[in-house]
């Protein structure tokens, strides 16, 4: 929106040029997150609170220490997605279809998150969860079907470590594309455990994926790391800016000792958020290492499960992972930061793959 209005206005006056640039627009859709949701957020936790949208009954089987979280306003997604919405209305460009997309999907999965949180209210265990998968899988694949004949989106899935090699799956990539985008808003979900713990590591992969969507989206930069270019694909990088400025301000409460939790409708949308910038730029491998802490709560589950269904026997105290640790003795809050220190070092590393071809 201020592209559209102000950057017009250079012909009168020479400052308003710096709307045009995309690096502008990302550090101002940071700034401007993090403090409209700091500014907002004590307000938005009262109310939360006045409507009696609070932590209830966990788990049985969570440690004790948990116990002393209900009554903890959640569903603090809402505001999460507020102020991710206003953000790439105000920052974003709203003619670049990605972004138009990447925002319609972050607001469905939130939808799908915000019907899960409402129905816990009534039943313990919320949506049942093949319903809430199968619907996902249903946004995911009618959302790409659309851009897929919209726009050229190419159905290349590009190889890492190799120079320009990919092979083109042709109608498989949107089989590709729900399980990147449904994996990783689940992935984001299952981290969310701890305060904190989930929208720290968020911050570090939507930083990395801001960087990789601004270089495959600029054909200089790409060729010379020798990344396929993706037109109009730079965009995303204010997508980013406005999950990460958000995260930030978001931590502000959720910090631990958390004033608020996320709930699955700023989980799930986050998630899908960070899974849909990373097929739109074709960063989709680059996702998977920036976002081993998601990847590695998921796979302890999953090897839980098949582990108890196979031999009767758990490999872990408890899954996700963070919760086995936590039966181990070990404080909160020195889990939540090391979880940190590793999202950082994967994100490190996802970068410097970039010139690994």
């Amino acid at each position: 929106m201020l592209l559209e209005f102000l950057y017009p206005l250079s012909k009168y006056f020479f400052g308003f040029n710096v709307f045009k640039y995309i690096t502008f627009r990302t550090g101002g859709a940071i700034i401007f997150s993090a403090l409209l949701t700091i500014l907002t957020g004590a307000r938005f936790i009262n109310l939360l609170k006045r409507h009696s949208l609070v932590q209830e009954k966990k788990r049985e089987d969570i440690p004790e220490r948990h116990a002393k979280k209900e009554g903890t306003p959640t569903m603090g997604g809402i505001l999460i997605t507020l102020s991710i919405l206003i953000t790439i209305l105000l920052w974003g460009n709203l003619r670049n279809e990605y972004v138009l997309f990447s925002t319609l999907i972050i607001l469905l999965f939130a939808g799908i998150g915000l019907l899960d949180d409402l129905s816990k209210k009534r039943r313990t265990l919320g949506i049942k969860g093949k319903i809430k998968f199968l619907l996902e899988c249903m946004v995911v694949l009618i959302c790409f079907l659309y851009i897929y004949y919209k726009t050229d989106f190419s159905t290349v899935l590009n190889i890492p470590f190799f120079k320009k090699l990919g092979t083109e799956i042709g109608i498989l990539y949107f089989l590709f594309a729900i399980l990147v985008i449904v994996g990783s808003a689940n992935g984001v979900n299952l981290t969310d455990g701890l305060d904190g713990l989930a929208i720290g590591s968020v911050i570090t992969t939507a930083g990395v994926l801001l960087i990789v969507s601004y270089v495959t989206g600029n054909v200089k930069f790409a060729s010379y790391l020798l990344l396929p270019y993706v037109k109009n694909a730079g965009e995303l990088a204010v997508v980013c800016g406005a999950i990460v400025g958000t995260g930030l301000g978001f931590l502000w409460f959720n910090a631990y000792p958390a004033q608020v939790f996320m709930g699955d409708v700023g989980s799930l949308a986050l998630g899908a958020g960070l899974g849909t910038v990373a097929v739109l730029s074709k960063s989709e491998f680059v996702l998977f290492i920036a976002g081993m802490v998601f990847v590695i709560e998921t796979l302890s589950v999953m090897i839980q499960v098949i582990s108890f269904k196979l031999t009767g026997k758990r490999v872990f105290r408890m899954t996700p992972i963070h919760h086995h640790f936590e039966l181990n003795g070990i404080p909160e809050s020195k889990i939540i930061v090391r979880f940190w220190i590793l999202s950082i070092l994967f994100g490190l590393f996802a970068l410097s793959t970039l010139k690994l071809r």
